[in-house]
């Protein structure tokens, strides 16, 4: 498969699933990755009857789905019943995930207050672990997500930003359990793609999303060009490590996730990747 047709496009909130299917199709898009927590889109509207003819219509238009969970869900709760509604939520998004034939479901590892990190990272690595043992039981598959840093002074810090915290979750004793690797995110922090990428095996890696930002930045999503990401060293060191996943564009709109599909492709391509 050629390296356009590998990277798709983060559609989240942007458009009713239906539509969704229907417009990546139009664009010649092979994989989209969405998002069932609001409005149209609501876990709790699909029925069997509406997960059928979603499935149908994938197969039929030849488009790969991916779910992508609320990252403001804090995975890593520990509160008496809060918590039970997070697992809850997690199972609710595994349990539809063969219903729509979606290949994964990324997910998050929460986020702590400071003082309590290390109580929310054991919360958060135990319900991924339950989690992760229902998808088994429903042949769905879970990807965790490296997500970006917060300013230092923020009260709120998101779990699993630098590889260190990302690490800790590794081991989850799971067939179910993979990786969804944000290079964005890993170039915000002193890492760096270079450092996630060497600790990486690729062959746990279900996607790597893209987006630009500014080295040891801050988050922000910026389209590829906007940024000082080197998207053509990026997928020179991935495509080495022997990856041939799926590329996820997750930034701005979708018509510039579109056009930036062949931007990227120029960029790996001057950097001597097969394309």
């Amino acid at each position: 498969m050629s390296l356009l047709d590998r990277i798709g496009i983060d559609i989240g909130r942007r458009l009713p699933l239906e539509d969704a299917i229907e417009w990546a199709a139009k664009h010649k898009v092979k994989h989209i990755d969405i998002q069932l927590d609001t409005a149209a889109n609501a876990i709790t509207s699909f029925d069997d009857a509406r997960c059928a003819k979603v499935r149908a219509a994938l197969e039929q238009r030849g488009v790969h789905l991916a779910l992508h969970t609320l990252s403001a869900v804090n995975v890593a709760e520990y509160s008496p019943y809060v918590g039970d509604g997070v697992e809850a939520y997690l199972r609710s998004y595994v349990d539809i995930s063969p219903k729509l034939g979606a290949q994964w479901i990324v997910v998050h590892a929460g986020y702590h207050f400071g003082s309590d990190k290390a109580m929310r990272m054991n919360a958060g690595k135990e319900r991924l672990a339950r989690v992760c043992a229902h998808a088994e039981k429903k042949q769905a598959v879970i990807l965790l997500e490296n997500l970006n840093k917060e300013p230092e002074d923020a009260e709120v810090q998101y779990l699993a930003h630098t590889l260190e915290e990302w690490q800790y979750y590794w081991d989850i004793p799971s067939p179910a359990f993979k990786l969804s690797f944000t290079a964005n995110h890993a170039h915000l922090v002193p890492e760096g793609i270079e450092g996630f990428v060497a600790a990486l095996d690729f062959s746990r890696v279900g996607e790597v999303r893209l987006a630009d930002c500014f080295r040891n930045g801050r988050e922000q999503h910026l389209i590829p060009g906007k940024g000082n990401l080197d998207f053509g060293a990026m997928f020179r060191m991935i495509e080495d490590k022997g990856f041939r996943g799926t590329y996820t564009n997750a930034f701005a709109k979708l018509d510039d996730m579109l056009t930036a599909r062949h931007y990227l492709v120029e960029q790996a391509r001057a950097a001597n990747v097969a394309v």
